[in-house]
């Protein structure tokens, strides 16, 4: 039998792989790519927040201050037709003629400020209306009519209150009526500032 010889194991020869370094120029695109990211998070967080903001600022400035109403009915007709949408402005200092709303048994209602408190006011039978004695001047009217009155004349406005009706004499339920009467200074909203819808007829009232 033939001897093998012993040889010695050699140990195997373990190879290292070098990636390919980046291009300075593949880096710096890379880079740019992060920041643009980071500032692209960073703008579109500004704006929600942003966005946040200013939709809480409008909610309150439409429920406390600048309150926005849809007409309902006819009752204002020629000067406000149902659909209508209006501004208002909250405010209880109210002159003859302003256009108020107001709380009235769990709605809000839209009349004209006739007469102020301690005011003396009258009522002829074809609709004229005397103010303090002196003939009301109402160019906001198409036609005069008396309508739903039960108010013995003269009639003084109590304290605090207001005498509202309105433009649609015939059909109105107002203060002419007893079912509504006077309207409270508390109750009192605030008079429309202006009409914005339809766009068309855009028009300042106050």
């Amino acid at each position: 039998m033939k001897r093998q010889l012993w040889k010695p194991r050699t140990k195997p020869k373990h190879t290292t792989t070098v990636s390919d370094t980046p291009e300075p120029e593949a880096l710096q695109q890379e880079l740019k790519r992060e920041r643009n990211k980071r500032r692209f998070r960073k703008l579109l967080r500004s704006t929600v927040s942003a966005l946040i903001v200013a939709a809480a600022v409008a909610a309150i400035i439409a429920t406390m201050i600048l309150p926005v109403l849809q007409i309902a009915g006819t009752s204002m007709e020629p000067t406000l037709y149902d659909g209508d949408i209006v501004l208002l402005v909250k405010t209880d200092k109210l002159k003859t003629g302003d256009l108020c709303a107001f709380y009235y048994s769990n709605k809000i209602l839209i009349k004209r400020v006739i007469a102020t408190p301690g005011d003396y006011i009258w009522i002829e039978s074809d609709g004229t209306v005397f103010l303090n004695g002196e003939k009301l001047d109402e160019p906001y009217l198409t036609v005069k009519a008396l309508g739903e009155c039960d108010v013995e004349f003269p009639y003084q406005v109590p304290e605090n209150h207001f005498f509202m009706m309105g433009d649609q004499r015939e059909t109105s339920v107002d203060s002419r009526s007893s079912v509504i009467g006077c309207i409270p200074e508390d109750q009192v909203i605030g008079k429309i500032l202006c009409k914005f819808w339809p766009l068309s007829q855009f028009n300042w009232m106050a």
